[in-house]
């Protein structure tokens, strides 16, 4: 009996060590960066003060950080992303499963980049290009722009800035390319300038009239 108890224990233990293995490590830190080389797998990347870069193919789990930026290279595979005080960039073909999160920071997905959740923030421009976003996307005080050939579902929310500000701030920018579509509704609660491309495909416009455009650019 006792035998057979330390085997399964033994086995628990190999078990564990391969999931560990197969997640990667975990890397937490207060002061500074944290970069995941091509290829490479890692588990939650958290630091305070620092930004974090995984490079091309790499993959982790919670990429997190409060001062500081987040790069994820070509093909890269995340969980989810947050930052504080910092912008966010996807490469080609990255992939994150659930959220893309920034208080006062860019936002930019690259060609083929999918976030499978939300992608928000506060202040900062909102970028696609050629890519998708399945939860939505929202900001209160930042650009946006759908470049061409991507898609959003889930629509879009630019909020009503909350507290005190000093003065009229300037209208964001929202403008949705060529051949994007969008599903769910633009919801606008507060004065933006919109610009809609005449072949985009959108949902229904809340609080903001569309100035149509064609070509490339508004």
């Amino acid at each position: 009996m006792k035998r057979a108890i330390v085997t399964a224990a033994a086995a628990l233990s190999l078990a564990l060590a391969v999931a560990a293995d197969a997640r990667g490590i975990d890397v937490d830190k207060v002061n500074g960066s944290i970069h995941i080389e091509s290829d490479q797998q890692a588990g939650d990347l958290s630091t305070v003060n620092g930004g974090i870069r995984v490079d091309t193919g790499g993959s982790a789990q919670k990429v997190s950080t409060v001062n500081g930026g987040i790069e994820l290279g070509d093909r890269v595979t995340v969980d989810s992303v947050e930052t504080v005080n910092g912008g966010i960039e996807l490469g080609q073909g990255a992939h994150v499963a659930r959220t893309v999160e920034a208080v006062n920071g860019h936002i930019e997905l690259k060609q083929g980049a999918e976030v499978a959740g939300k992608a928000s923030n506060v202040n900062g421009r909102i970028s696609l290009d050629a890519a998708h976003v399945g939860g939505g996307i929202e900001t209160v005080s930042g650009d946006i722009e759908i470049g061409a050939n991507s898609r959003v579902e889930g629509g879009l929310l630019v909020d009503q800035p909350h507290g005190f500000s000093w003065g009229k701030s300037k209208n964001p920018r929202i403008v949705i390319g060529p051949h994007t579509v969008i599903d769910g509704t633009l919801d606008f609660r507060r004065e933006v300038d919109l610009y809609v491309s005449d072949t985009a495909k959108v949902g229904a416009i809340t609080g903001a009239t569309a100035n149509k455009f064609s070509g490339d650019h508004p």
